[in-house]
């Protein structure tokens, strides 16, 4: 018998009559964006970045000394995970295929080739990228920290993670200091390189991991700090001076994250009392004589200051919006990126005399704006959920997109979004809802999926729903449920268990089965799987059968949009056919767009077409007389 014929979604070549909306929605996407630069430790006027200047998100090196900016990487599918080491003469990237997500670090010289005459190249100053790290296999990066002498880098492979030491000075391959089965990956290393901080899941958790302390003279343990079931530990940073060992730790020992600094020498630890609701993430200062605080509570985060000695904490006068990433340079001028969902993203500085301006802007247009975002709480079955409704103009109720967060250990925020925007453009109120399992609500949310993920998360969905019904915000006959990785899962997942709700279900690169999805996909996430579910699917199958949207695929009515990468890591091809198989047999209204590149994309063509199949795919769900929809043949 051969395999079924899937229907292909059709890419509309516009989806807007008047210019003035097909011209907006298009802008937003082209426009050119960039990451917050990140500066090499002693030489900080190197810096690397990221930006989408050629169509393509690529990696890029700047000279602050002379301004100049060179594009580092030229690849087909992209590359977006880029660091310097300390002296800042090289640049480092992990170079995977195609998206895969497996591969290896290169590196480079920061100032790029060197060219001779008519053009020709010099190859002996490195012209082209080479292997960063001698003797280290090919796996998924589980972290990276580089020292002024030693590296340390992670590699996960069906095998489990190694952990990996090389000292840049010498002639000798890396050595592997830490192996294991179970899900790890490199912590921080100490400014006088004799420590190296692991994070590790050897109790089998990988969701709540233990800390190990390690010498990087022999590998032997110096210390371990683990606070039990269900309460993880993350490391952060050492102190960034010589002679420090003090070691900033994540802690959730009160049901939710958040600080404590270990002084390893002395095994003595302080947790950090710091009064804000919400959750927190820290660095040390460049003297190590304070933090710089990122605070995220209902969907936003700010930067404060904390004083190590004092315990003083000052509020940062930045610019309006919710801050995306944050460092302190030497002269302590902190530097951020910030955005709304009405306001795009800048690059800013906050100096030390309180000025705040803009650092950097990309060359191009700024891209247009867009409308702000409701903050609606509504009471679920688990207690209160948090979602963010962004309406079109007029305020009436019409279609709306349940658009569901990935992760599942993520949140919506109050962040600016082209694909949010182009909704609105479209005419749909947008509602998106940090579900039990988001992060930014304490440990009980984020944990309380574990043992019935997915239904969980819908039961917050349908409570969400049902109150923006009852509000007169959206339509309940003109719904479509949107979701991208966890998204998608979900959003397949209620088609089948929700069906009544939905006119459309559209998902991104999901889980769609999950016994298969398991077999497939890369260890880190089986790991996070067997600690999601209790086991494995061999020792938990009824949870994976009830948790997987292939079991309900018979209950769905309403048509369904698949979006998948080939080259998947996270959320395989196979099982993706599985499903789409499964509603073939039963002639099921639905469309597949499948995409040469990985768990999403980095090219900006492919986003934009993945965002306009989705939007005309919701337009014909919600308005199907005079449309119709594929079925498998």
């Amino acid at each position: 018998m051969s395999a079924p014929l899937h229907p292909v979604a059709t890419v509309p070549d516009r989806l807007f009559a008047d210019d003035a909306r097909e011209q907006r929605w298009r802008a937003r996407f082209t426009a050119t964006r960039m990451s917050r630069p990140d500066w090499a430790r002693d030489a900080p006027d190197r810096n690397v970045y990221t930006s989408n200047a050629t169509g393509t998100i690529e990696v890029y090196a700047w000279d602050r000394a002379t301004n100049t900016h060179r594009q580092v990487t030229d690849r087909r599918a992209g590359t977006h995970i880029a660091t310097l080491p300390p002296d800042g003469e090289t640049v480092w990237w992990f170079a995977d295929t195609d998206g895969d997500e497996f591969g290896h670090w290169v590196t480079e010289p920061f100032a790029g080739r060197e060219r001779g005459s008519a053009g020709s190249t010099n190859r002996a100053l490195g012209a082209d990228p080479v292997p960063a790290l001698p003797g280290v296999e090919d796996g998924y990066p589980a972290g990276l920290d580089i020292g002024r002498r030693l590296v340390t880098a992670g590699t996960s492979t069906d095998d489990g993670t190694r952990i990996w030491l090389w000292d840049r000075t010498s002639d000798t391959p890396a050595h592997v200091v830490y192996a294991h089965p179970e899900d790890a990956g490199v912590g921080a290393l100490s400014d006088d390189e004799t420590l190296l901080a692991i994070s590790h899941s050897e109790h089998g958790d990988s969701r709540h991991p233990a800390v190990r302390v390690i010498r990087t003279a022999d590998g032997s343990a110096v210390a371990e700090k683990s606070d039990g079931p269900g309460r993880g530990l993350t490391p952060l940073a050492f102190a960034p001076v010589p002679g420090d060992q003090r070691l900033l730790l994540l802690h959730e020992r009160r049901g939710r994250e958040e600080l404590l600094i270990w002084d390893v020498a002395a095994d003595t630890e302080t947790e950090l009392a710091i009064d804000l609701p919400g959750e927190l993430g820290a660095d040390f200062t460049p003297d190590a004589r304070a933090l710089l605080v990122s605070h995220t509570h209902a969907a936003r985060t700010r930067l404060f200051r904390y004083d190590i000695a004092t315990g003083a904490l000052t509020a940062l006068p930045t610019a309006p919006g919710c801050v995306a990433s944050a460092d302190v340079r030497p002269d302590g001028t902190v530097e951020y990126s910030c955005s709304s969902a009405a306001e795009p993203p800048t690059v800013r500085a906050l100096h030390t005399d309180g000025t705040d301006r803009v650092l950097i802007t990309p060359p191009g247009d700024r891209p247009p704006g867009s409308v702000p975002v409701e903050d609606l709480w509504v009471d679920g079955p688990g207690g209160p959920v948090h979602a963010l409704v962004a309406r079109p103009d007029g305020g009436t109720a019409g279609p709306a997109v349940v658009s569901l967060h990935g992760g599942p250990h993520a949140a919506d925020e109050d962040r600016f979004s082209a694909v949010r925007a182009l909704w609105i453009d479209a005419g749909f109120t947008v509602v998106e809802i940090n579900y039990r399992g988001s992060t930014g609500y304490g440990s009980t949310w984020r944990d309380a999926i574990e043992g019935r993920p997915g239904l969980t998360e819908l039961e917050d969905v349908a409570a969400v729903v049902d109150a923006c019904v009852a509000q007169g915000i959206v339509d309940p006959a003109r719904l479509v449920v949107e979701g991208w990785s966890w998204g998608g899962y979900l959003a397949l997942l209620a088609a089948g268990t929700q069906p009544a709700r939905w006119a459309g279900a559209s998902a991104g690169v999901p889980v769609a089965d999950y016994l298969a999805a398991y077999a497939d996909e890369m260890e880190q996430l089986r790991a996070f799987d067997r600690a999601l579910f209790g086991g494995s699917p061999e020792q938990r199958p009824e949870v994976y059968r009830a948790s997987s949207p292939l079991t309900y695929v018979d209950e769905v009515t309403a048509p369904v949009l698949v979006l998948a990468g080939e080259n998947d890591p996270r959320c395989p091809i196979r099982q993706i056919d599985n499903y789409l198989e499964a509603l073939a047999a039963r002639k099921a209204a639905y469309e597949v767009s499948r995409f040469d590149a990985g768990h999403g994309s980095l090219v900006v063509d492919e986003a934009m077409r993945h965002a306009a199949t989705e939007v005309a795919f919701a337009r014909r769900s919600v308005d199907a007389e005079g449309h119709s929809f594929g079925h498998g043949s």
